[in-house]
């Protein structure tokens, strides 16, 4: 399929500044998705600062620059407005200070370094018995944690915590028993371009990958060991090396050191799994994750665990039967672009038989009844809830998921319950619209590429006849 980039007469590149997404809107009259809609955007912009987290700060105040507990009242990006502990609901004395400057610490910690705790001389004064004031405030849970307030995350987004030359471990997407190291050559906003270890210096394609960074599959160093997991290199990369110089990579990714407070961020902003009651041989609808253009009959081909379970897209060609990699994917019981038989007929929506399926219509009966199979019953799959804010026409950014290191302009051409159609701009021939679940991690709002210096594809404008192909 061809996904060539469209150029305008003389441009030898897409620069995103070349485009300006207010004048797009006004000039099609159209408005985009609200920033609020982009839930993962939102939580990799957030601190893990809370309001109502409580530290220790210098009180430069007085003279001998004593400590004295702070709660947190609000924050804003580097910046926490804070109230010293004995004001209560007195805001006058409300202070801002910047994480990256302001000497902050967590619950205990000016006592365990023998530094004096005072309050200022507002607190004195409303608080004669501040010493009782400062036992309670230290008795209470509710420290902000040491990891935001000193060493190498203080003060970063968590989008930004992986910085270029940080390992992860990435689960393999047939087989959750089996992991790989990977390295992060590139972190443009919470998406990583990650290479795949043992394989520096060689041609990116089957090398490097692009995921956001809370990807399901994607762990923290040591990871694979804790959960018993096998390192093995993706089938693609083993012909490359040999087994002794695959089992030294091994190695180096076992030796990786293993960071609490990273593995914390890793999964503070993931939802818990839910137990599901899928078992194999049952028949859905699904999408497929690599191919996301049409819904076609699937199958659940082996169960791993109450939380994952092996789904295969349906072929009746004989050649690809046996192959389980191909066209499978993991899944839990709430993955996206998963649903029950009937789905598409119930939502006005067409479904794409299986290859090699013969008959004009696709029925579903008739096929359970010609695969001697089950449909997998409602019950198995999520309640749909309509309660997000995407809407026809409204506009985004997207990533191609034939070229997943292209973003593009795009169009919502069609909503159904969680899952939205995209239509792609900026390429030479249309592909069918893509389908995404709205908590998509490859969706963006307007201007994320612009704001984090990544090139935006977008429609360009032939100047004056016809434009240039490349």
């Amino acid at each position: 399929m061809s996904h060539e980039l469209l150029e305008s007469d003389g441009d030898s590149s897409l620069d995103v500044s070349d485009f300006n997404w207010d004048d797009y809107l006004e000039e099609n009259g159209a408005v985009s998705v609200p920033h609020h809609a982009f839930k993962h955007v939102d939580q990799g912009l957030q601190t893990g600062l809370t309001p109502g987290m409580k530290l220790e700060v210098c009180v430069r105040s007085e003279t001998d620059q004593p400590y004295w507990v702070a709660t947190i009242i609000t924050t804003c990006g580097q910046l926490l407005l804070l109230r010293y502990e004995g004001y209560h609901d007195d805001r006058r004395a409300d202070f801002w200070c910047d994480i990256m400057t302001a000497d902050l610490h967590p619950l205990g910690w000016s006592r365990e370094q023998s530094k004096p705790m005072r309050p200022p001389e507002g607190v004195r004064e409303k608080q004669p018995d501040w010493e009782g004031v400062l036992e309670k405030a230290l008795a209470e849970k509710c420290s902000a944690p040491a990891n935001l307030l000193e060493g190498p995350q203080r003060g970063k987004d968590p989008v930004d915590l992986m910085s270029p030359g940080c390992s992860v471990e990435l689960q393999d997407s047939v087989d959750p028993g089996v992991a790989w190291g990977a390295e992060v050559e590139e972190n443009m906003g919470g998406r990583l371009r990650l290479r795949l270890a043992g394989t520096e210096r060689l041609p990116d394609t089957h090398s490097t990958l692009w995921l956001y960074y809370l990807h399901p599959r994607l762990h923290p160093p040591g990871w694979a060991k804790e959960h018993g997991c096998t390192l093995r290199p993706p089938s693609a990369l083993v012909p490359l090396h040999t087994e002794e110089e695959w089992e030294e990579v091994r190695q180096r990714i076992s030796n990786q050191p293993h960071d609490e407070a990273l593995s914390e961020e890793f999964y503070k902003d993931r939802p818990a799994i839910a137990a599901h009651c899928f078992t194999e041989g049952m028949k859905l609808e699904a999408v497929d994750p690599t191919s996301p253009f049409c819904i076609s009959p699937a199958t659940v081909i082996k169960v791993f665990s109450d939380e994952c379970f092996l789904v295969k897209m349906d072929s009746l060609r004989g050649d690809d039967s046996g192959a389980e990699g191909v066209g499978s994917f993991l899944c839990h019981r709430d993955s996206p672009g998963i649903f029950p038989a009937q789905w598409s007929l119930k939502n006005g929506l067409p479904l794409s038989p299986p290859p090699g399926y013969q008959g004009q219509d696709f029925d579903w009966a008739d096929y359970l009844k010609q695969c001697q199979a089950e449909a997998a019953p409602q019950h198995c799959f999520l309640t749909e809830q309509s309660d997000h804010s995407f809407k026809e026409a409204m506009k985004l950014e997207a990533v191609n998921p034939i070229s997943p290191e292209h973003i593009h302009v795009a169009t919502v051409t069609k909503v159904k319950g969680q899952h939205i159609w995209l239509g792609l701009e900026g390429l030479k021939q249309a592909i069918p619209e893509l389908i995404a679940h709205v908590d998509s991690l490859d969706i963006f709002p307007v201007s994320w590429c612009e704001t984090n210096g990544y090139p935006l594809l977008y429609p360009i404008k032939p100047k004056g006849g016809c434009p240039k192909i490349r």
